[in-house]
């Protein structure tokens, strides 16, 4: 199993030496050492300063699982990048979009909605993660019916995507929003998991529960084998002929 894990690790310079201070080496690299926990991963880095900004034809191209935390920049990914990102998605490429990443080009497009549109404030609350589908594999191992994030960025209603497929995870916040933080979607042959959980200035994908949802994440969004080889223009159908 083949795993992109990209950032912009471009921190806004109010966040950067909390950035820094908690996620040294960028928060990539942080997730990179989370997902490398998944049997059989072979996982590689990249971020917005590297070669094409690090989502080449070859990068994707190698990919089985793209996972994408984005923050601010995210205006600044080319557009052929993203027709690249796409294309992958619905080859069957699976894709993990993480906390800021909601407004991102790639996200967007895929959802075909404004997903940038939402409720947010950063204020230290406490966030509660309802496991909403407990039979789900993303679920799998969390104990109890919740587990808590004691200090995120709080997220809430309206979150303009289109109805999951799969739900995974409602969150409530002290602060009194409701969000849905954990939504599964298929594009072509690709399957696509959004998480709310992870501000850059939080210790978020320092906590248990969260490592194991991105590892279970990433297995999920993984296809082993796809279902059929994914047409790349559009053929005329012959016509059915009796027997």
């Amino acid at each position: 199993m083949n795993v992109l894990v990209w950032a912009e690790d471009k921190p806004l310079p109010e966040h950067a030496d909390a950035y820094r201070r908690l996620y040294p080496g960028g928060i990539q690299k942080k997730l990179s050492e989370i997902v490398r926990a998944c049997e059989n991963a072979d996982v590689r880095t990249a971020t917005m300063q590297d070669a094409q900004q690090g989502l080449s034809d070859e990068a994707l191209s190698w990919a089985d699982v793209l996972v994408y935390w984005s923050h601010k920049h995210w205006r600044e990914v080319d557009e052929a990048r993203v027709d690249a990102m796409q294309r992958r998605v619905l080859e069957g490429m699976g894709l993990v979009v993480l906390h800021s990443a909601h407004a991102s080009k790639i996200f967007a497009r895929l959802m075909g909605t404004r997903t940038q549109m939402l409720r947010w404030r950063e204020n230290d609350e406490l966030q509660r993660y309802w496991i909403v589908d407990p039979a789900h594999p993303i679920a799998e191992g969390l104990d109890g019916e919740y587990f808590e994030i004691p200090m995120d960025e709080t997220y809430g209603e309206y979150f303009e995507i289109p109805q999951p497929e799969q739900q995974v995870f409602l969150t409530t916040s002290s602060g009194g929003e409701v969000f849905r933080s954990g939504c599964c979607w298929t594009r072509g042959l690709g399957r696509i998991f959004y998480f709310q959980g992870g501000h850059e200035t939080y210790p978020v994908y320092q906590q248990k529960e969260v490592q194991l949802v991105l590892q279970n994440a990433v297995r999920w969004a993984y296809r082993k084998t796809l279902p059929m080889a994914f047409p790349t223009w559009a053929r005329e159908a012959e016509p059915l002929r009796a027997t």
